[in-house]
């Protein structure tokens, strides 16, 4: 079995890209400024330090911590008011490889507050722990993030699986070195390297995530050796 399986929370594990692209309009507009779907496309996966850049150079004249703290307020907000849209069969496999004994842990770039309120709203306890974009000096791409949630878990990274909804995330996951699985949703995602694509987890079983790590964590193998 994988040691563990490290997930994504934004577009993996909730569906709240809507949500952040909202937040992310209507700042730039209340600087004068316009941001089109195309430009938050450009933000999908990214660090939060990161995207606030992005977002000071299309106009927001506001220091990157106010940013974000500005853009995650206004997702928790909406949160709050119009729920959590957890996405397809993401509970379903979470129980299931609990119930099978893998490890898991979330890998999000989203600040601790925000991904301690998501996991607080899942009935049980499905992560171990939680790595979020204020625990890491370097946001994904950067292999850190998923290096730290496997040290944290006391597990090899070689030997986990990440679940991954964008090519910021996947390409983490790669340079980590984990087996990685990429579920698109707001971005494709074909032309990253993932080791396997899945258009949805629903219906996906630990039986599934076991059989994926096996198969390439094995290719992996033979090409080491």
């Amino acid at each position: 079995m994988p040691s563990a399986v490290l997930w994504d929370m934004d577009g993996t594990l909730v569906d709240t890209e809507p949500y952040w692209m909202t937040a992310e309009t209507e700042l730039v507009e209340s600087f004068g400024g316009t941001w089109t779907h195309q430009d938050a496309l450009q933000l999908v996966g990214n660090g939060l330090s990161d995207s606030a850049a992005i977002l000071r150079s299309a106009g927001v004249d506001m220091h990157s911590d106010a940013i974000i703290d500005r853009l995650t307020d206004r997702v928790r907000g909406m949160l709050t008011t119009h729920g959590v849209p957890f996405r397809p069969g993401a509970q379903e496999l979470l129980r299931d490889l609990q119930d099978a004994g893998i490890p898991t842990a979330l890998v999000t770039m989203s600040l601790r507050r925000m991904a301690e309120g998501v996991v607080e709203l899942i009935d049980f306890d499905a992560f171990r722990l939680i790595v979020a974009g204020d625990d890491v000096q370097n946001p994904k791409p950067h292999p850190e993030p998923y290096l730290l949630g496997a040290a944290l878990l006391g597990v090899d990274v070689g030997e986990a699986v990440v679940i991954e909804d964008s090519p910021t995330g996947l390409r983490a996951g790669l340079t980590a070195g984990a087996v990685t699985l990429g579920v698109p949703h707001i971005v494709p995602l074909d032309d990253v390297g993932a080791h396997d694509l899945w258009p949805t987890l629903q219906g996906r079983t630990a039986d599934d995530i076991i059989a994926l790590h096996r198969t390439h964590r094995t290719t992996q193998t033979e090409i080491r050796s």
